[in-house]
């Protein structure tokens, strides 16, 4: 059994581990509630602009034309898998579920498969498990901006543009609410302004009535073949800035409930140990008084 100094110092211990737990999932909790708001607040524009992909897309003459991003290819030999996880642990089983996921839907593809990462933990994970990672992205801040998803976006539409891959999906996790996250995996390209469904962005725009879009009149200047090359980009930018914002705040809300279940384990350990404590104080203070009066005795006969 433990001594009572012992005791005393895992009790000083674990006490220490729950004010850095405590302090890590009050950080988490408002950088969650921050990654919430820029979700948010570009849902608007994301709505927007897929409304205005869809009547150009739309426009006679530009189908038979088509952005290299917009067409589907006949024969699919090779695609591209985005991952996108957190740079630091201590975040429960966000980063293993992910990608448990993508690894199943990288076996279902039956296909040769590209990984590309956002985030070390899962860099580490893929690499260790034998994948083809052809690219790697980690230290995204924790309140991204458009541009610092641009590099990632830029490499998969060259890989696309050169025929290196078929299609591409990105697999990320859903962020529903602060105890709910759901691991999913996404088309992103080609991408499909007629019929978003299965698209990364499909969650963002699904509240959007395009049944009269494609039948009304719009003049555009340039032409819309132009404004394709312009809008299509951005718009595979959009889609992996959602992603990417959607995966932060379920990492952060993991990290948030994984140390607060950490912190309330401590204070449980903390009572456990201190009734550890008293018994071994009892018992050394039993065994004094058995020795004082042992000696008592034997001081007497």
């Amino acid at each position: 059994m433990a001594t009572e100094r012992e005791l005393n110092k895992r009790i000083r211990s674990v006490k220490n581990i729950s004010q850095v737990t405590s302090a890590l999932a009050a950080v988490s909790a408002s950088k969650a509630r921050k990654a919430q708001l820029q979700v948010q607040a570009t849902r608007a524009y994301a709505s927007k602009a897929f409304e205005i992909l869809h009547n150009v897309a739309s426009q006679p003459g530009v189908g038979s034309t088509g952005h290299p991003l917009l067409t589907v290819r006949e024969e699919i030999r090779n695609a591209a898998l985005i991952l996108v996880t957190g740079d630091r642990g201590l975040a429960g089983a966000y980063t293993t579920n992910v990608v448990s996921h993508a690894e199943r839907f990288v076996r279902a593809m039956n296909m040769p498969v590209q990984v590309i990462t956002v985030g070390r933990k899962g860099r580490d994970l893929m690499i260790r498990r034998g994948y083809n990672v052809v690219a790697a992205f980690d230290g995204v801040s924790d309140s991204p901006s458009i541009l610092d998803i641009t590099p990632i976006t830029q490499v998969v539409i060259d890989d696309y543009l050169a025929g290196k891959v078929d299609e591409v999906f990105v697999a990320y996790t859903d962020f529903v609410n602060l105890v709910t996250r759901i691991p999913r995996v996404k088309q992103l390209l080609p991408l499909k302004p007629l019929d978003f469904e299965g698209m990364a962005v499909a969650e963002y725009v699904q509240h959007i009535d395009l049944s009269g879009v494609a039948e009304r009149t719009y003049t555009y200047e340039p032409s819309p073949e132009i404004l394709l090359n312009t809008i299509v980009p951005r718009f595979t930018e959009l889609q992996l800035y959602q992603v990417v914002l959607e995966s932060q705040a379920s990492e952060h809300s993991a990290r948030m409930v994984a140390m607060n279940n950490a912190t309330d384990n401590a204070a449980v350990l903390v009572e456990e140990l201190t009734l550890a404590r008293n018994k071994a104080r009892q018992t050394s203070i039993t065994n004094e008084m058995l020795d004082i009066v042992g000696g008592a005795e034997a001081l007497a006969s």
